[in-house]
């Protein structure tokens, strides 16, 4: 069988996509629950520091989802995952698990932290007892225009979950949350 450069260039596609995949590894789940339950803290006290009108939306929420680490890279076909917790008052009540999947123009890596604010009941409960919830049309996601840190706006226009991004670093353009598919896990 010889190679054409069609079919090296798929390989190398896939091959990269594969690095890029690996590379998204933040490998929050290696000493189980109480690193997890650290970097949830650590994010949400930074996110308090530095953005402090996340306090009355927290205070409004029936519990957040508070995802301290999440790792994506693509080029051409590209994916995203982390772990968080899912605290409501003080307490953590479940792990999750976050991986996204794309394909389509795109190069590069980033990180970024963010927390979903469960603003009803109603929302929380089908979090938690769906299989596997995805956020899409039902959340209101929350960024600056230039891609960077958090704006100053958290108005929820009616939404029954808002997603906040922050602390975003790396080369990707543009942090999103759609097709994001959150899952329970075990710790």
């Amino acid at each position: 069988m010889n190679p054409t450069r069609r079919s090296l260039l798929g390989r190398g596609v896939l091959a990269g996509g594969a690095a890029l995949l690996a590379a998204c590894d933040n490998s929050v789940g290696t000493n189980g629950a109480g690193v997890i339950d650290q970097r949830v803290r650590q994010t949400l006290a930074y996110m308090y520091a530095n953005y402090p009108e996340t306090r009355d939306l927290a205070a409004k929420s029936s519990g957040m989802l508070v995802m301290p680490l999440m790792g994506e890279a693509g080029f051409i076909i590209g994916g995203g995952y982390g772990e968080g917790a899912l605290v409501i008052g003080d307490a953590t009540v479940d792990y999750y698990s976050a991986t996204q999947a794309s394909f389509g123009f795109q190069i590069g890596a980033q990180q970024y932290a963010h927390v979903l604010f469960f603003l009803t009941p109603e929302a929380l409960r089908e979090f938690r007892t769906s299989p596997g919830w995805s956020g899409g049309a039902d959340a209101e996601y929350t960024l600056d225009k230039q891609g960077g840190n958090l704006s100053a706006s958290t108005s929820v226009s009616g939404k029954p979950v808002v997603a906040i991004l922050f602390a975003q670093a790396g080369l990707r353009a543009a942090a999103t949350l759609a097709g994001t598919k959150y899952t329970r896990i075990l710790r």
